[in-house]
């Protein structure tokens, strides 16, 4: 497998994202925009990221803020995230430069792409969606499904799946709600599957060490998750 530490820009904001893909395979092949958890691109976004590149994908993990900085807590994390979620202008963008970078590379196909995120990087992905992205679908793990800029009629070009967590403090049911009443008016192609038992960041092991109420891991339902975003992959890509 190829890996390698990719400089790009958003505007005058220098980025540092995470390409994989395997080079022992030929010609252009789908791509998978992976976006983090509000803590930076760090090793759980880049492990994903390889295990696309396993399943024959080329693979990107883009950085949210900026010189691929990694934060150690969560107020500070918060305190970077939040100038994003204020601004969807902005979010959008930064993803924008990101799912742009990805489709450039000589081995994606640019005319079968997706995203994927986590926690925050959830949000990112829901919001390419809104903005009509050129992408066959979207994955939301344990992702912020909330928005200033709801999705408008017939604009959202990707599937969605949202997979979320039943006990998730964080992404309450009237949250989800919210979420599936938008996208029926936008006419969307989505589905959200709810995990009974599973907290936010139920797909990263060391979620357990922030020792939070609502934050845990959950290694049966990562699995799960993981499966079915596998099955989706294989509906949009193959269609």
């Amino acid at each position: 497998m190829k890996t390698e530490t990719i400089e790009y820009k958003d505007g005058d904001v220098t980025l540092r994202g995470y390409l994989a893909f395997d080079e022992k395979k030929s010609g252009k092949r789908p791509g998978v925009l992976v976006m983090p958890e509000a803590f930076g691109l760090g090793e759980h976004a880049k492990k994903r990221a390889e295990r696309l590149a396993e399943l024959g994908y080329v693979a990107f993990a883009g950085d949210p803020y900026g010189n691929g900085i990694e934060l150690a807590s969560l107020p500070e994390a918060m305190k970077h995230a939040m100038p994003l979620f204020g601004d969807p202008a902005k979010l959008r963008a930064r993803a924008r430069a990101s799912l742009d970078y990805l489709a450039s590379t000589p081995h994606t196909d640019a005319s079968r792409l997706a995203s994927i995120g986590f926690c925050m990087g959830g949000t990112f992905s829901l919001e390419l969606a809104r903005d009509s992205a050129p992408l066959k679908g979207i994955v939301s793990f344990h992702g912020g499904l909330q928005t200033q800029r709801p999705a408008e009629a017939g604009k959202v070009k990707a599937k969605i799946l949202v997979c979320t967590g039943a006990d998730d403090t964080l992404i309450p049911v009237e949250q989800v709600n919210a979420f599936e009443a938008e996208m029926i008016k936008a006419g969307a192609d989505w589905q959200v599957i709810t995990y009974g038992g599973a907290k936010h960041s139920f797909t990263n092991p060391n979620s357990d060490s922030l020792a939070m109420p609502g934050i845990g891991y959950n290694k049966a339902v990562d699995a799960r998750s993981w499966k079915a975003m596998t099955d989706f992959f294989e509906e949009i890509f193959m269609a």
